[in-house]
């Protein structure tokens, strides 16, 4: 299959409705909190709400994110809904890898971020591409960019326990 057919072959919404889908998520958290956070599934992702620190404002930035777990880690793309730019929070956790990830079975944890290389990249992409949330087109989604999708992975830092349940905040995506 040709580079010109795999972009024929996957099909993405509008960038507009993709910006207006991650607008829906943060207000839905906004009102509700983590109850609006979904749990990983066979074949299907969750979504977690990742808080990373501005690398040029110092201030935290949220931005809820599907994952797949993996052991203790969670496992995500840094994407920018497959436009080519990385997306804020990954340039963020370039500049700090520590982060705070909140789920819905787990509360809220202090990660770090590290990018998967090698074989352990290979393995995670394939267990991505497996989930069944539009990310089963992986490869056809990937080929729009012109560089590779990082795989993102969240290993519970040394800091492990818990953190203490913050009330429902505003967050952004930007950094």
């Amino acid at each position: 299959m040709s580079t010109d057919e795999k972009h024929r072959s996957a099909w993405l919404p509008p960038r507009w409705f993709i910006r207006a889908a991650w607008w829906v998520h943060r207000r839905l958290y906004a009102a509700g909190g983590a109850r609006f956070l979904r749990r990983p599934r066979a074949g299907r992702a969750g979504m977690l709400r990742l808080t990373t620190t501005g690398r040029r404002t110092g201030q935290e930035r949220s931005v809820i994110v599907s994952y797949i777990p993996d052991g203790s880690s969670y496992v995500t793309l840094a994407m920018n809904g497959w436009a080519d730019p990385p997306p804020a929070w990954w340039l963020n956790l370039l500049a700090n890898p520590d982060a705070v990830a909140e789920t819905v079975e787990k509360g809220t944890q202090r990660v770090r971020a590290r990018e998967a290389t090698g074989p352990d990249r290979e393995r995670l992409w394939e267990l991505l591409a497996a989930s069944d949330d539009g990310w089963g087109e992986l490869d056809d989604y990937a080929v729009r960019r012109s560089h590779p999708t990082p795989v993102v992975v969240l290993e519970l830092s040394d800091q492990a326990e818990p953190l203490a349940q913050e009330g429902p905040g505003e967050g952004g995506e930007m950094g």
